[in-house]
């Protein structure tokens, strides 16, 4: 017999059960399915991940309070950083093209009967340009603003709903604090980043919240929760990051070591994909088993077959057939299963792919490398099963094969 008169029996002797043949198939359609879809579902959580802190703004470094030994010994988050470091950045760092101070708190927000404790920030006018927002109606506060302290307040877009319904926020009043404000306009909705949901907060001139709302504790200035900067472009990002290094530095007289934080949106992206990684690998590994168990039941239902074909593999030497020719047959039968298993098993596994990117904010993620690897490794798993199953059938004595048929 020839290779392709082999594939032929084997493909008329997989037809004789369908049955058996597809629940033969199913471990490895699970398996491919399984596999893929935990890949592309991870790369989609990658590229989910990566657009939201892209959106933070371009470019963005992050200048916290206290470093990671004050993080591990006291959960008290140090106030080492006042809005003059903010204002020293934007002055004196070249490579720096905007700057914005935050001043969070949680407060009640009040408007006729309802109320809600929403996160209050108190921040400067730059915050626009360097967090990427826009005000989706009305505007933002001004330099006016903040010099006068003026009681003036933009609402998030879930916080404005909540508040007002289908009324126009702008012109309004409400009180913060049993202070009364002015609603001067709505942002656009982001989402929420990093934990704030800018979405759900009311924004307030950073010194209009010191005086009015938290108060002022430091003794050296206006103390601020953090510090945001954008870099002029990527390349400059690692410069400016050393650059405030020094400027802080030199401002809170440190000859030891720093007590502020600096992270970059290039940090968060690189801890963001590493971790969403591992997580891909370990699904994927997961759903891998199902291919090891689905090689199993190749082996278990192959051997099965031999038993049942014992007068057919009797006959076939008995006329001149070898042990060659018995082997390659079982093994193409087991290829034949596992590499039809697994091309339904990748198409329902890009199907389920597109299904959640479909029902989620996920974007599909198709790897074809993935696909490349589940149809290649579904495909050997059938090879390597099918060997021991092969090997006795082609070891059987004709004699014997017949006498017990």
């Amino acid at each position: 017999m020839n290779f392709l008169e082999s594939i032929q029996m084997a493909g008329k002797t997989l037809l004789s059960n369908k049955l058996r043949s597809a629940l033969t198939m199913l471990g490895i359609v699970i398996g491919n399915a399984s596999v893929i879809a935990m890949i592309g579902i991870g790369e989609g959580g990658q590229k989910y991940v990566s657009q939201q802190l892209e959106s933070l703004g371009p470019n963005i470094l992050f200048v916290l309070p206290g470093n990671q030994e004050t993080e591990r010994i006291s959960r008290d988050v140090p106030r080492t950083l006042i809005l003059e470091d903010a204002e020293a950045i934007a002055t004196q760092v070249p490579t720096v093209a905007n700057v914005t101070a935050e001043l969070n708190s949680r407060q009640v927000v009040t408007y006729r009967n309802r109320n809600t404790d929403v996160n209050i920030i108190g921040t400067t006018p730059s915050f626009l340009t360097v967090r990427d927002f826009d005000p989706e109606k009305g505007r933002f506060f001004t330099d006016i603003d903040m010099k006068r302290s003026n009681q003036v307040v933009v609402l998030g877009a879930d916080l404005a709903e909540r508040l007002f319904g289908s009324v126009n926020p702008v012109g309004q009043q409400l009180r913060i604090k049993n202070t009364s404000f002015q609603v001067i306009g709505v942002l656009t909705a982001k989402g929420s980043n990093l934990g704030v949901n800018y979405d759900d907060a009311a924004l307030v001139p950073i010194i209009t919240a010191a005086n009015r709302l938290i108060g002022r504790t430091s003794p050296y200035g206006l103390e601020v929760t953090y510090i945001v900067a954008s870099a002029k472009n990527a390349d400059s990002v690692d410069a400016a990051e050393f650059q405030i290094t020094n400027l802080l530095r030199q401002r809170h007289k440190i000859t030891g070591e720093d007590d502020f934080t600096i992270r970059s949106q290039k940090d968060a992206l690189q801890t963001v994909g590493q971790i969403t990684g591992a997580l891909t690998i370990m699904l994927a590994a997961i759903a891998g088993i199902s291919l090891f168990v689905g090689g199993i039941g190749i082996m278990n239902i192959m051997l099965v077959s031999v038993t049942e074909r014992t007068q057919e593999i009797g006959l076939r030497k008995a006329i001149g057939a070898t042990e060659q020719d018995i082997l390659l047959q079982f093994i193409i039968e087991a290829v034949i299963v596992s590499a039809i298993g697994g091309l339904v098993g990748t198409a329902v596994g890009v199907g389920s792919i597109f299904l959640v990117a479909a029902l989620t904010p996920l974007e599909a993620g198709i790897s074809p490398v993935a696909i490349t690897m589940a149809v290649g490794i579904s495909g050997g798993i059938g090879l390597f099963f099918g060997v021991v199953p092969a090997r006795r059938a082609a070891k059987l004595d004709p004699i014997v094969a017949l006498r017990s048929a």
